[in-house]
């Protein structure tokens, strides 16, 4: 992780997501390949922060469908 990455943990999912514009922004906007690098490795974090979230928010709503299932389902 990059040493200037806060806690990514304690961001809400809009906090993050208006991260991840605000450096997406800065990329473009920087020449200078060293910089730009040093940001692409933070929005890499970001970015894999709120992948993990959205991976963990839709195993709970596969869990949940499959629940559901089971209930409709009744092989005897």
């Amino acid at each position: 992780m990059h040493p200037l990455i806060q806690d990514l943990e304690n961001l809400t999912d809009s906090e993050l997501d208006a991260k991840i514009n605000d450096l997406t922004k800065k990329y473009f906007m920087v020449s200078n390949f060293e910089v730009q690098r040093q940001i692409a490795i933070v929005l890499d974090s970001h970015k894999e922060e709120l992948s993990k979230r959205r991976a963990k928010e839709w195993q709970k709503m596969s869990e949940k469908l499959n629940k559901n299932l089971d209930k409709l389902v009744n092989v005897s």
